[in-house]
């Protein structure tokens, strides 16, 4: 029995000190696993190169600027939709300015409070103005820092990732060096699969959107629907989150009944048409995660790293699963997570 409590102590205070960790160390691991997901989605291209025969730090570069252009043409888009956007800021002024009023009124008549109360209530409860300011430009400031050395990571992951798999296989003894060296390229193939597999999704949710947005003569259809797609990192929550944003935008520019309720239509068909086609299709089962699981993902990555935790919660939870799965005394744990309803049968360590 003291064995026994010995024990189950040990693994909880491991537990507490990995979270502690991962709290006080966000700043580092936060770029760091960015970089190090986005260099494994690279590593087929960079691989390709090498065999080749065209030099490694050449072949790193041009990943390197590949993916700068990928970012800068994803942001040039975006940035010209929001700024069409932004364009109908009049527009939107008015339309909430008149929604404002109504509601005013309809408080007056139904609960008795007058216009200047109601005006005394929001001026106590608006945020500082001044507060807002420095917490976006903190933001942007912290943002390009991160952008940096996201690049910086990945230019030097790509790189070193030859000594870094060298360096894992020595950890362990000799034995089992041949076994933990399958294991790593086994683990590496299918985060690879997982990970391009997301990215293959999100074109298909891209096309589906813009297809359905624009059937219905949504106003930037386009940028609405890259929105859904991209905001698909985040489970449920993302693509819901710019649905609602497309439907209360088209609501503002005067959309009509029908147009509106098609868009929740479009919303729903493509949720069932990912839901039942493209994640069994695009991801399969070895990597899926389960309901539960995803929304503990979600909730553990937000209280430990913010935003950027309910982005990478779902990516670090399916390598997590897979490694799970691949070494025999953590195979529960990935059961666990995974939806399959048989224990995996490829215990490598």
């Amino acid at each position: 029995m003291l064995t026994t409590n010995t024990t189950i102590v040990k693994k909880l205070l491991t537990l507490v000190l990995i979270v502690g960790v991962l709290i006080l160390a966000k700043a580092f691991l936060i770029p760091l696993s960015i970089g190090g997901i986005v260099a494994m989605l690279f590593l087929p291209l960079c691989n390709w190169l090498m065999r080749k025969r065209v030099p490694k730090g050449l072949a790193v570069f041009i990943c390197l600027v590949l993916l700068v252009l990928i970012i800068a043409t994803f942001t040039t888009v975006v940035g010209f939709k929001i700024a069409e956007i932004l364009n109908d800021v009049a527009l939107v002024k008015e339309k909430l300015l008149a929604s404002f009023v109504e509601a005013q009124l309809y408080i007056f008549k139904h609960l008795g409070i007058s216009i200047s109360q109601q005006s005394q209530i929001l001026q106590q409860e608006q945020p500082s103005i001044t507060a807002i300011a420095q917490a976006v430009f903190s933001s942007v400031s912290g943002l390009f820092a991160n952008v940096s050395l996201v690049l910086i990571y990945f230019m030097f992951l790509l790189y070193y990732k030859g000594h870094i798999r060298q360096f894992i296989v020595m950890l362990v003894g000799n034995s089992k060096q041949a076994d933990t060296a399958e294991l790593l390229q086994s683990i590496t193939n299918v985060s690879q699969q997982y990970i391009l597999g997301l990215c293959k999704m999100i074109v298909c949710l891209w096309i589906l959107y813009g297809i359905g947005f624009s059937v219905l003569g949504v106003k930037n259809a386009i940028f609405f629907a890259i929105l859904c797609g991209v905001l698909e990192v985040v489970p449920y929550v993302g693509n819901l989150t710019g649905s609602l944003l497309t439907l209360v935008v088209a609501a503002i520019h005067g959309a009509s009944a029908p147009v509106l309720f098609g868009i929740a239509a479009v919303y729903g068909s493509v949720q069932l048409f990912q839901g039942w086609v493209l994640e069994p299709l695009i991801l399969g089962a070895q990597v899926k995660i389960n309901a539960l699981f995803t929304i503990i993902a979600l909730v553990v990555g937000e209280l430990l790293w913010g935003i950027a935790g309910i982005v990478l919660a779902i990516p670090l939870t399916a390598m997590l699963k897979i490694i799970c799965d691949h070494i025999t005394v953590l195979q529960p744990y990935g059961f666990l997570m995974g939806e399959t309803k048989v224990m995996p049968s490829k215990p490598k360590l």
